[in-house]
Protein backbone atom coordinates (compact mmCIF):
# COMPACT_ATOMS: atom_id res chain seq x y z
CA UNK A 1 0.00 0.00 0.00
CA UNK A 2 1.37 3.64 -1.00
CA UNK A 3 1.28 6.60 1.90
CA UNK A 4 0.80 10.24 1.08
CA UNK A 5 1.68 12.89 3.90
CA UNK A 6 0.48 16.30 4.68
CA UNK A 7 2.07 17.99 7.17
CA UNK A 8 0.91 21.30 8.01
CA UNK A 9 3.02 23.80 11.02
CA UNK A 10 1.36 26.57 12.37
CA UNK A 11 3.24 29.54 13.96
CA UNK A 12 0.87 30.75 16.80
CA UNK A 13 1.70 34.67 18.31
CA UNK A 14 1.42 35.25 22.36
CA UNK A 15 -2.70 35.59 22.30
CA UNK A 16 -2.64 31.92 20.33
CA UNK A 17 -3.42 33.34 16.73
CA UNK A 18 -1.95 32.33 13.94
CA UNK A 19 1.05 34.28 12.50
CA UNK A 20 2.08 31.70 9.71
CA UNK A 21 0.74 28.75 8.20
CA UNK A 22 3.34 26.43 6.53
CA UNK A 23 2.67 23.36 4.33
CA UNK A 24 3.75 20.52 2.63
CA UNK A 25 2.80 17.01 1.06
CA UNK A 26 4.88 14.36 -0.07
CA UNK A 27 2.81 14.15 -3.61
CA UNK A 28 4.42 17.81 -4.42
CA UNK A 29 7.91 15.79 -5.13
CA UNK A 30 9.27 18.93 -2.76
CA UNK A 31 10.15 18.82 0.68
CA UNK A 32 9.94 22.68 0.74
CA UNK A 33 7.13 24.36 3.27
CA UNK A 34 4.74 26.10 1.36
CA UNK A 35 3.44 29.42 2.90
CA UNK A 36 -0.52 29.57 3.01
CA UNK A 37 -2.12 32.81 4.70
CA UNK A 38 -5.68 30.86 5.12
CA UNK A 39 -6.48 27.16 5.35
CA UNK A 40 -9.54 25.17 5.72
CA UNK A 41 -9.87 21.37 5.95
CA UNK A 42 -12.83 19.22 6.23
CA UNK A 43 -12.83 15.46 8.49
CA UNK A 44 -16.05 13.33 7.39
CA UNK A 45 -16.85 11.13 10.13
CA UNK A 46 -18.98 8.09 8.93
CA UNK A 47 -19.65 7.03 11.97
CA UNK A 48 -21.34 9.88 13.43
CA UNK A 49 -22.23 11.27 10.16
CA UNK A 50 -21.04 14.76 10.88
CA UNK A 51 -17.91 16.90 9.75
CA UNK A 52 -14.88 18.09 11.87
CA UNK A 53 -13.45 21.14 10.43
CA UNK A 54 -10.78 23.37 11.27
CA UNK A 55 -10.28 26.79 9.37
CA UNK A 56 -7.77 29.15 10.13
CA UNK A 57 -6.14 32.32 8.86
CA UNK A 58 -3.15 34.53 9.37
CA UNK A 59 -3.45 38.24 10.97
CA UNK A 60 -1.94 39.48 7.62
CA UNK A 61 -4.86 38.18 5.61
CA UNK A 62 -6.37 40.80 4.25
CA UNK A 63 -10.62 41.28 3.56
CA UNK A 64 -10.67 41.22 0.16
CA UNK A 65 -8.25 37.80 0.18
CA UNK A 66 -10.57 36.22 2.72
CA UNK A 67 -13.21 37.34 -0.33
CA UNK A 68 -11.89 35.34 -2.65
CA UNK A 69 -10.73 32.72 -0.53
CA UNK A 70 -13.85 31.82 0.03
CA UNK A 71 -15.93 32.30 -3.30
CA UNK A 72 -12.84 29.63 -4.33
CA UNK A 73 -13.49 27.34 -1.73
CA UNK A 74 -17.27 27.09 -2.68
CA UNK A 75 -16.53 26.99 -6.96
CA UNK A 76 -13.76 23.75 -5.74
CA UNK A 77 -16.54 22.45 -3.60
CA UNK A 78 -19.14 22.33 -6.62
CA UNK A 79 -16.50 20.69 -8.41
CA UNK A 80 -15.80 17.74 -5.79
CA UNK A 81 -19.41 17.13 -5.18
CA UNK A 82 -19.58 16.63 -9.30
CA UNK A 83 -17.11 14.38 -9.09
CA UNK A 84 -18.16 12.35 -6.43
CA UNK A 85 -21.92 12.80 -6.99
CA UNK A 86 -22.77 13.35 -10.71
CA UNK A 87 -25.13 15.52 -10.03
CA UNK A 88 -24.28 18.13 -12.73
CA UNK A 89 -27.66 20.42 -12.01
CA UNK A 90 -26.75 20.85 -8.50
CA UNK A 91 -22.87 21.43 -9.14
CA UNK A 92 -24.41 24.19 -11.26
CA UNK A 93 -26.50 25.79 -8.61
CA UNK A 94 -23.27 25.81 -6.02
CA UNK A 95 -20.89 27.64 -8.98
CA UNK A 96 -23.98 29.67 -9.30
CA UNK A 97 -24.18 30.69 -5.61
CA UNK A 98 -20.54 31.16 -5.64
CA UNK A 99 -20.48 33.56 -8.39
CA UNK A 100 -23.33 35.55 -6.63
CA UNK A 101 -21.45 35.52 -3.29
CA UNK A 102 -18.43 37.12 -5.16
CA UNK A 103 -20.54 39.60 -6.94
CA UNK A 104 -22.03 40.97 -3.60
CA UNK A 105 -18.93 40.41 -1.76
CA UNK A 106 -16.82 42.50 -3.91
CA UNK A 107 -19.96 45.16 -3.93
CA UNK A 108 -19.48 45.47 -0.10
CA UNK A 109 -16.19 46.52 -0.65
CA UNK A 110 -16.70 48.95 -3.36
CA UNK A 111 -19.12 50.70 -0.91
CA UNK A 112 -17.82 53.59 1.08
CA UNK A 113 -17.23 53.12 4.93
CA UNK A 114 -19.46 54.61 7.55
Amino acid sequence: MQKSSIQIDIHLDDKKLPEQINWSASETGSDKLQRAKAMCLGFWDGTEKNTFKIDLWTKDMMVDEMGDFVYQMFFTLAETFQKATGQNELTEEIKKFAGDFDKKFKATLMKPAG
